[in-house]
């Protein structure tokens, strides 16, 4: 009997191994190519859960589990040479939404999930760039933060709890403990109870260890993150599996915690010919405390004019309304020529009033700089530079022909006030290869997103990818950042995980991973245990 013959013979939801669909899932928006044996489409839980024990009677033939939703991981996260699980068709129900909560599947568009909560007037904020096309459960399993994660924090924050599926294939429900809550599941003698226990005994015992190796900057997507779960009073696992890349589980259920939008936004956008003041503008701008401090260079804005046809559509606009609307940049670029950073910060509040107060304030503070700058007068206006910011990646990967995306040294973080030091440092580094590349970031949290254009089909290209990684990861680390702020590990990243936080602490994420799944049955070769070969085995060509 086939392995599909014998999954189809307990599960009533689809199973693929057509060439068409297995080349399908062989890609998300990585550089990888990973082609898997079979894709499985649960129809509901239960048949999550009869998978996880038919691949947990069958460890010796090393069928492996790896949940898949929206696709749009950018590291190789939902890539694998076995079993695919695709909770996007079925398990994409929004179940409730509550008064400061709401209850989803994982395979819930994220935009589906927030005209649900809007609709009773609460928004998840750390919604990433991609926000129209991925799934709650993908920001759950990276870790996702974006925008607003300045002032509201990454997805870590908000998951309140979690259904997941643990090796014995069964069901439970992961949240908070703390006293003879916690007590009780210590002494559980189940699968369950036997994790929790491990992990307890790890992390107490290593405290100081991981309280040491937490990154110092204000967003983290590397690594298992042993030091937020227990702080010697709450014990709380959902801070272990957010952002595990389903390496522990499968997740089933998300409750998160939801917060009221703030009413009123104002942005004041600003255009930067010289870099050298980065750093001090960056500090005057967050002292006036915007809900949102992003920048894109000057690649990505001829990108947005080089692709006209498809920014109008993003905009839902008309021509003559789009230039109508470019008419002070347009002035700017024939003045001063087109600027190489613009910053954009959007300042949110209660009233009208204190939006525009602050805005004037910070535009006000950076006459010093003699910088061009100005504040947008409707929500219409701010919206072209938010395409712009978050559409850059999608039209890269759509358009450029014979070149390929190639996100892998895409979402470094230092502290901003770091900046004057590591930017120079970075440029170096960069000059050493000859590429183009867009800039884009999260500016406020010193987290950036550079997207070099490569001919995947040059052996030179493919050389240059471990060769610059290191070079760029090594200058992270200098400065005490992560190499990843809200993209995650997947095949890109974790082979440069022992270099980011060291032996010991390295060996601590692999007993993690024993411990909650010793036969390897859940998205293997993610967070430890890949090697950069077989990463660069699996580039694209195209």
């Amino acid at each position: 009997m086939s392995l599909k013959e014998e999954i189809k013979s307990f599960f009533k939801g689809e199973v693929f191994d057509d060439n068409s669909t297995l080349e399908k899932y062989s890609r998300d928006a990585s550089l990888f190519v990973v082609k898997p044996a079979i894709v499985a489409v649960p129809q509901n839980t239960e048949d999550i859960k009869n998978l996880v024990k038919f691949a947990g009677k069958h460890k010796k033939e090393k069928i492996s589990l790896t949940p898949r939703s929206g696709g749009t991981c950018m590291t190789g996260g939902p890539l694998s040479e076995s079993v695919i699980v695709d909770v996007n068709q079925h398990l994409n129900h929004i179940k409730e939404v509550g008064n400061g909560y709401a209850v989803t599947e994982p395979g819930a568009f994220y935009r589906d999930f927030e005209k649900a909560t809007l609709a009773k007037g609460w928004i998840l904020p750390c919604y990433p760039a991609s926000r129209e096309i991925c799934t709650v459960g993908g920001m759950v399993g990276n870790n996702a933060g974006g925008e607003k994660t300045l002032a509201y924090g990454k997805t870590e924050k908000y998951v309140e709890e979690l259904k997941v599926i643990l090796r014995d294939g069964n069901e439970y429900t992961v949240k908070p403990l703390a006293g003879i809550e916690l007590k009780k599941k210590l002494d559980s003698k189940t699968i369950e109870g036997k994790i929790y226990k491990e992990i307890f005994t790890l992390i107490d015992k290593n405290y100081e260890l991981l309280q040491a190796a937490k990154p110092k900057v204000s967003k983290n997507s590397s690594g298992y993150y042993l030091w937020n779960v227990w702080d010697k009073k709450t014990f709380d696992l959902t801070k272990l599996l957010v952002g595990s890349q389903g390496t522990l589980g499968i997740t089933t259920e998300i409750k998160f915690r939801l917060v009221k939008p703030k009413p009123h936004t104002k942005m004041l956008a600003i255009f930067l010919k010289d870099l050298k003041p980065l750093a001090k503008i960056i500090n005057i701008v967050l002292s006036y405390k915007p809900e949102s401090f992003e920048s894109y260079d000057d690649n990505t804005l001829k990108l947005a004019i080089r692709y006209l046809p498809d920014f109008i559509k993003l905009m839902k606009t008309n021509l003559f309304s789009l230039a109508w609307s470019f008419l002070p940049e347009f002035w700017t670029a024939i003045t001063g020529g087109i600027p190489k950073l613009i910053l954009i910060a959007e300042f949110a509040g209660d009233s009208e009033e204190d939006v525009t107060r602050r805005a004037t304030n910070a535009r006000t503070a950076l006459k010093e700089f003699s910088v061009r700058s100005r504040i947008t007068k409707s929500d219409k206006e701010s919206k072209k530079y938010w395409v712009i910011r978050r559409e850059s990646f999608n039209l890269l990967r759509h358009h450029i022909k014979g070149k390929h995306t190639a996100p892998f040294i895409d979402d470094m973080t230092v502290r901003p006030e770091q900046l004057p030091e590591f930017l120079p440092q970075l440029n170096e580094i960069m000059a050493q290869y000859k590429l183009v590349y867009t800039v884009a970031g999260h500016i406020g949290d010193g987290n950036f997103h550079i997207i070099p254009l490569m001919d995947m089909t040059n052996p030179e290209s493919r050389k240059i990818i471990p060769e610059l990684s290191e070079k760029v990861y090594d200058l992270v680390f200098k400065f005490h950042g992560s190499m990843s702020g809200e993209h995650n590990d997947g095949l890109i990243r974790t082979p440069f995980l022992e270099k980011m936080y060291g032996k010991k602490v390295m060996a601590l994420f692999r007993k993690t991973k024993k411990i909650f799944d010793p036969d390897n049955l859940f998205n293997p070769g993610k967070k430890v245990d890949v090697s950069i070969e077989y990463s660069m085995g699996h580039l694209a060509e195209k």
